[in-house]
């Protein structure tokens, strides 16, 4: 079973880094595929899209990263999840590696009695094909992925005001906690982002469908 890394809430750099360093020792397969959960203190990253001009009116920290996407904002009550995964197991197709990473939070959400979906042109995923719950951004190094996923559970989505997060209007951001209307915690979310995680990404062999070999035998000696 794939191993999964909780680190509890911690800075965005020292998270960065370690992330990092995790790649590398994926990379030499050191380590197998791992899910990283995190908390973040509020700050701002940019991908490699740009930040749309909007970043810097937060007054946040305001961090260039490796991933695709624009702008987005990481803090308090939002779990964010970084896959280190080597795609040379998973015939190495990035867009197939993104839908699932977003099944696995449609799920995640599902618990909770939020439907979502995937939304045809717009990463991430979305509630009534407007609402963005959770973003996703990736990187691949040597096949192997980095940065992740970023899931609005009791998130203050004014922050998301502040800019232009992956590029739309602060106001199609929404969280678990608004969607359901009721108190919803990291704690509540953990389990059920890990079992679909595991559910999506590593599921158990299917069952063989051959016969018992005495059944077997009789049939190729009759």
């Amino acid at each position: 079973m794939p191993a999964v890394v909780d680190w509890g809430r911690r800075d965005y750099l020292e998270s960065l880094q370690a992330m990092r360093t995790l790649v590398r020792t994926r990379r030499e397969g050191s380590i197998g595929d791992t899910l990283i959960l995190v908390e973040h203190p509020p700050v701002v990253t940019v991908g490699v899209e740009g930040d749309d001009g909007g970043a810097v009116a937060t007054g946040l920290p305001v961090i260039p990263v490796e991933r695709g996407g624009h702008a987005t904002y990481h803090g308090p009550g939002q779990l964010v999840g970084y896959p280190i995964v080597d795609l040379s197991d998973r015939h190495r197709d990035v867009r197939r590696f993104v839908h699932e990473l977003e099944e696995v939070l449609i799920r995640t959400v599902a618990d909770f009695g939020v439907r979502s979906g995937h939304v045809n042109g717009r990463r991430g995923v979305w509630v009534d094909g407007s609402r963005k719950i959770a973003s996703i951004g990736i990187a691949v190094d040597h096949w192997v992925t980095l940065h992740g996923f970023a899931l609005n559970v009791d998130v203050d989505l004014r922050e998301f005001d502040c800019f232009h997060p992956c590029g739309f209007d602060g106001s199609v951001m929404t969280s678990l906690v608004r969607e359901t209307g009721r108190p919803v915690t990291l704690a509540d979310v953990r389990p059920s982002v890990i079992a679909a995680w595991e559910a999506v990404f590593f599921p158990p062999p299917a069952l063989s469908t051959f016969p018992a070999s005495g059944t077997e035998h009789a049939r190729s000696t009759a």
